[in-house]
């Protein structure tokens, strides 16, 4: 039974990985850009949170839009002011303003919240699920979260596929110049493409901090980079590779905890990592583009 329950708990895991890793991999697969500061809009979320639940009272579905829309609107403010001037710049100088960005609401939110851990209270008010006759127990945070990262992939790749938004994305992430001439506004598109990835990191936030209770400026920079991981792990630039890379992540990531060692867990996922890098370049899912010169 604990192997089952240390594996449940890694598919968990891995579920928020994959929907914190659904924003890089849809902003690399549309805009082709990486953006460094997405692990910290999961911070800012968690804060919206914190404060509309813990500071305010207020019931916990309220935190959770109210995250939702500070989140959006975020991440479209930071496209407009720091992604967009950079459009046709080398992905270098993109690179260097997104760990800019990150720091700065890292900064931000130590100025207003303070270095202290502040104690997360849960969003998910549901009873645990009890198997076995007890033997196995499921928390509710478990459920939901699984639960969440499958309809969320469901409806966010019916959203791509079966709305003229989303054709509008598959057409700029094929060709931007081919995708102006068509007369898709490629700035807006790409706008609504942060939104959304924000929007999900709002949600991956208040799911984090409902498994792991504890709330810092820094909660959204360990996570942010192993979503990345996970992103490139699966394809990056591919909806289904995202889901792959974070459930596969989250279950050696919650493995090696158990029967190796917690402290070399990371460097676990790393190795793995670097050793599926290896065999295949682009991913599990990922394609090789082609350039012509």
């Amino acid at each position: 039974m604990s192997f089952l329950s240390y594996l449940i708990n890694g598919i968990s895991l891995g579920s928020i990985y994959a929907i914190i890793a659904l924003g890089y991999t849809m902003v690399y697969g549309i805009a082709r850009m990486l953006n460094f500061a997405h692990g910290d809009i999961i911070m800012v979320g968690g804060f919206a949170i914190f404060t509309i639940v813990s500071t305010m009272g207020l019931p916990p579905l309220l935190g959770i839009l109210v995250a939702v829309a500070v989140c959006t609107v975020l991440g479209v403010t930071i496209e407009r002011v720091a992604y967009r001037p950079l459009r046709g710049a080398s992905s270098l100088a993109v690179l260097i303003t997104a760990i800019g960005v990150s720091y700065l609401l890292q900064n931000v939110a130590l100025l207003i919240f303070g270095s202290n851990a502040r104690q997360f209270t849960s969003v998910v008010t549901l009873p645990n699920l009890k198997l076995a006759d007890g033997a196995l127990i499921i928390s509710s945070v478990t459920i939901v979260t699984i639960v969440s990262c499958i309809l969320i992939m469901i409806g966010l790749t019916s959203f791509i596929n079966k709305t003229k938004v989303g054709q509008a994305m598959l057409a700029v992430s094929e060709d931007n110049g081919a995708a102006t001439l068509m007369g898709i506004d490629v700035n807006r598109t790409i706008a609504i493409t942060f939104a959304i990835g924000s929007a999900l990191a709002a949600v991956a936030g208040a799911l984090l901090c409902s498994t792991y209770p504890s709330l810092t400026p820094y909660t959204g920079s360990m996570p942010g980079i192993k979503a990345f991981v996970a992103a490139v792990f699966g394809g990056i630039g591919s909806i289904p590779g995202a889901l792959i890379g974070g459930v596969l992540l989250g279950v050696i990531e919650n493995l090696s905890k158990a029967y190796i060692s917690s402290q070399l867990s990371d460097a676990i996922v790393f190795s793995v990592l670097i050793l599926v890098l290896l065999i295949r370049p682009t991913g599990i899912l990922g394609r090789k583009i082609n350039e012509k010169v």
